[in-house]
């Protein structure tokens, strides 16, 4: 009885996590055969870190206005139309790759447009299943949701060279229309988002007031502001190492091997999976903020193993026992979150956070993709003394850098 009160309480937000699930299964297939695809074409680094700061950049800058609107408008429609413009721009790829036009450049342009619409669609998900949810769900919710996340991150490589080596890209990018299409039409007759209450003093304030509450919410609340600055530094750091550079890294030892590839994200894709499974099912952190602390020490030190070894199944080991913590991490990060802020706040709140945690993660990208083609591969390629100290730690081979 427990259990059928509370499929009736999450029924809302099961249906939308599962369909955007799917979505976004079709999403991740095309961004992994994409960065196949754009290696083949230029073989850098620093080629696949641009794609990715394509997609951070736009969403940052716009995040706050993204925020404000998010709460005033209606959550479902700004989701809807998010995800028009996504299919918009998987379509254009997919006539461009058809008639043998596709370019590099013409996949950074596309991805700034889809990161400017990921700005709305992202607060409004959040305050969307902060709605849907009871309060006492939240952190396994936070937990399911990564679950989804873990399951994507195994089946998008293994499906995305499946259908590569059987369609090519063409039929990538069908899937990926088939799967929005699923989780569009889900979203628009068979979901309904209850809306947050507004005051009519709120609903007149400057736009511009209420673009930036959100960051006076953070002010006002400086445990909230430390764990959002402290989270900014580790994505920092993340992205300059293997977070943001894992593809180049498997790709440049292994001389473009995809399967090997396949296998490391794959290990993290299990990692995240047992990562949520744990997370599911273990009573909430008494303190959420010292658990984030915690585990992000054992991510790190994850990071490390596997990038001084050579050897592909220490890669994947070290990616399996370091991406566990990172589910216990980002489930309690968001629950915090949630717990703390006012529902008629959190697109606001939510945004500002997210501006500031992120708009360290460009400059990681970009720092990551040019130290590694352009100095330290380079540097491990002469015969300096400190050259030969590091070699002692880095074989010699391609992709040291």
């Amino acid at each position: 009885m427990k259990n059928l009160i509370s499929l009736k309480e999450l029924r809302g937000f099961l249906l939308l996590w599962s369909s955007q699930t799917v979505s976004e299964l079709g999403t991740a297939m095309t961004g992994y055969a994409l960065i196949i695809w754009i290696y083949e074409q230029k073989g850098t680094a620093s080629s696949i870190t641009l794609l990715t700061i394509c997609t951070f950049l736009p969403t940052i800058f716009f995040r706050f206005i993204a925020g404000a609107l998010a709460d005033r408008w209606n959550k479902k429609h700004i989701m809807l139309c998010a995800d028009l413009m996504a299919a918009f721009g998987t379509m254009v790829v997919l006539v461009l790759f058809s008639f043998s036009a596709l370019m590099v450049w013409h996949l950074y342009v596309i991805n700034v447009l889809l990161s400017f619409m990921n700005a709305f669609q992202n607060p409004a998900s959040f305050v969307a299943t902060s709605l849907l949810v009871p309060k006492k769900y939240y952190t396994r919710v936070s937990g399911l949701q990564s679950f989804s996340g873990s399951a994507i991150s195994i089946l998008a490589p293994a499906l995305g060279s499946y259908l590569l080596a059987f369609g090519g890209m063409t039929l990538v990018l069908v899937c990926d229309l088939v799967s929005f299409s699923v989780a569009f039409l889900i979203l628009l007759f068979f979901i309904k988002i209850p809306e947050t209450g507004h005051s009519e003093e709120k609903t007149r304030e400057p736009f511009l007031k209420s673009c930036l509450e959100g960051i006076h919410y953070l002010w006002e609340h400086s445990a909230l502001l430390r764990i959002t600055l402290f989270v900014a530094v580790i994505n920092f750091l993340a992205k300059l190492g293997n977070d943001g550079m894992i593809s180049p890294f498997v790709l440049g030892r292994t001389n473009n091997n995809q399967q090997v590839l396949g296998m490391v994200q794959s290990a993290v894709a299990l990692g995240l999976l047992a990562g949520s499974i744990i997370m599911a099912m273990m009573k909430p952190a008494r303190n959420k903020a010292k658990a984030v602390f915690i585990t992000t020490a054992f991510i790190f030190v994850g990071n490390v193993v596997q990038s001084l070894s050579f050897l592909p199944l220490v890669w994947c080991i070290a990616a399996f026992a370091s991406y566990i913590p990172a589910v216990i991490m980002n489930a309690n990060l968001t629950a915090i979150m949630r717990e703390h802020i006012p529902l008629e706040m959190q697109g606001r709140v939510f945004s500002a956070k997210d501006t500031l945690q992120n708009c360290t993660i460009p400059l990681g990208l970009f720092l990551g993709g040019v130290l590694a083609d352009h100095v330290i591969e380079p540097f491990m390629a002469t015969d300096s003394p400190v050259q030969k100290i590091l070699s002692h730690f880095l074989v010699r081979e391609t992709g040291r850098g």
